[in-house]
């Protein structure tokens, strides 16, 4: 066989893996055990076909069939899935998808993780426009005004937030001489339109004229794990929830969330 042969050879696969591989598909998709002429159907193959090859995941450990007959991912698949997620950055992960982010929209991007401060800046990427903001790699956000701290105010599970939001609402109510109550109300329609939205927002609050939209990205638990945001001048970075930026912007957090195993 001449090198040329050999190489296309190669490229060809085992293409019995690749008939197979559906099955496993149809079942992590699925939820739940299924039976054999029901995962034929969604696998778009004949139940006896199916039938030969869920004979050879389950002697793999990929499948298995439970007494009423109906087959589910086995202990091999699981081994599988645990060893990929504990291969998983979140940070690591998103990198890539926060430069092409970047390179889209033509603005200024983060990545932000929850601190012991509190949301904090990891990653910054400038636009070819720098913008006049002090913030840098390892700045913490507020939680009140920022769109990343009401980011993470709306998605994060956390009884430090919880604490450290109760303490910047204390310390806003006294700065205004408003009750903290007229302010967590404010905060909680924020946080109400950002979980409609699917992201946060600030307009020139933290630095005036600048805007700024922040997207949550989450694991396969979905928890979330990291924000995403970009942030450029109002007269070029519209506010409009609908807009082109904002858009992108979850559409890059949705792509991060899905390679760290989340879904909808």
């Amino acid at each position: 066989m001449s090198g040329e042969e050999k190489d296309t050879d190669e490229r060809q696969g085992i293409q019995s893996i690749e008939v197979g591989v559906p099955l496993l598909r149809v079942l992590a998709n699925h939820g739940a055990p299924m039976m054999l002429r029901d995962l034929a159907r969604v696998a778009g193959m004949p139940a006896a076909k199916a039938h030969r090859y869920l004979v050879s995941l389950a002697r793999t450990g990929l499948v298995i069939q439970d007494a009423s007959g109906r087959y589910d991912l086995g202990p091999f698949a699981l081994e599988l899935g645990l060893a990929s997620l504990a291969r998983l950055d979140a940070v690591k992960a998103a990198e890539a998808a926060l430069d092409a982010l970047a390179e889209e929209i033509g603005e200024t991007v983060a990545l932000a993780v929850w601190g012991n401060m509190g949301p904090t800046i990891v990653r910054w990427v400038e636009s070819r426009r720098p913008i006049n903001v002090n913030l840098r790699t390892g700045a913490v956000m507020p939680l009140l005004n920022s769109a990343i701290g009401l980011c993470f105010v709306a998605f994060f599970d956390s009884p430090l937030l919880r604490a450290r939001l109760d303490s910047e609402l204390t310390i806003q109510a006294r700065a205004s001489a408003e009750p903290v109550s007229v302010a967590r109300a404010r905060i909680d329609l924020l946080v109400a339109e950002a979980r409609q939205q699917g992201m946060s927002r600030a307009v020139g609050s933290v630095l005036p004229g600048i805007n700024a939209f922040c997207s949550p990205v989450f694991d396969h638990e979905g928890k979330m794990v990291i924000a995403i945001t970009g942030l450029g001048p109002a007269s070029l970075f519209p506010a409009d929830w609908d807009g082109a930026i904002p858009r992108a912007i979850r559409g890059a957090a949705g792509q991060i969330s899905r390679r760290l195993g989340w879904k909808a």
